[in-house]
């Protein structure tokens, strides 16, 4: 069902860690181009009725000032909204789990008549980040979450078929589903390494990475 290897070489991944307001904060960026037409990839990122096609079932009010939630997973504020003009969209929200605040933009640019550029870029506080778990995990442990929803929105997007929850569960035990995990794991691996980080260190929290969404490593990850 899936190329595993073309999909994780699709994504380019970025680490970074800035200043926030002050504060020292871990800044996670995917991009992918997608072969549809800007409106449609907005349609796709921004609809109630599309977004658990591909991600999770979501409640709220998805506008500017309105909150959602999705389903077992964050909620959180829409901060800002500007739909496809000039070729460019984007939207931005807090991304609230588990008593954490971090926040969420999605940015889309048109590369071509029916191709979009989607850039995800998730930030949040080191000093919310349990202590050690960036130690054990890196970026892996919230860039291998938005890894698997960037290939649902490629196979919605594409017409290759949906994958909603139930179904991402079931794919993510088989084979193809393992081999997935371990290249995106593998990739934030070298991402955090080209960032500055120790490559042993960071090759071995992808392994702990890998090793927690395939089963094999018991551990509190947070939800992407």
């Amino acid at each position: 069902m899936v190329d595993v290897n073309a999909q994780v070489d699709a994504v380019t991944r970025g680490v970074a860690t800035i200043d926030v307001d002050g504060a020292p904060s871990h800044v996670q960026t995917l991009t992918q181009e997608y072969p549809s037409p800007i409106s449609d990839v907005w349609d796709a990122v921004t609809s109630a009725q599309r977004i658990p096609r591909w991600f999770l079932p979501v409640e709220g009010d998805l506008r500017l000032g309105g909150r959602y939630q999705f389903e077992g997973n964050a909620g959180g504020e829409v901060l800002e909204c500007a739909p496809p003009h000039g070729g460019a969209a984007r939207y931005r929200v807090t991304w609230e789990y588990g008593g954490g605040v971090s926040w969420l933009e999605v940015s889309l640019t048109a590369s071509g008549e029916d191709r979009t550029l989607l850039q995800l870029e998730h930030t949040a506080r080191a000093s919310d980040v349990p202590p050690g778990f960036w130690e054990q995990f890196g970026p892996g442990a919230t860039g291998v979450g938005w890894d698997g929803g960037l290939l649902g929105l490629a196979l919605h997007l594409s017409g290759s078929g949906d994958l909603p929850p139930e179904a991402a569960q079931e794919w993510a035990v088989s084979d193809e589903g393992k081999a997935f995990y371990r290249a995106a794991a593998s990739s934030w691996g070298a991402a955090h390494a080209a960032s500055g980080a120790d490559p042993e260190a960071a090759a071995q929290a992808a392994d702990n990475t890998f090793g927690f969404y395939t089963g094999q490593l018991p551990a509190e990850m947070p939800e992407s």
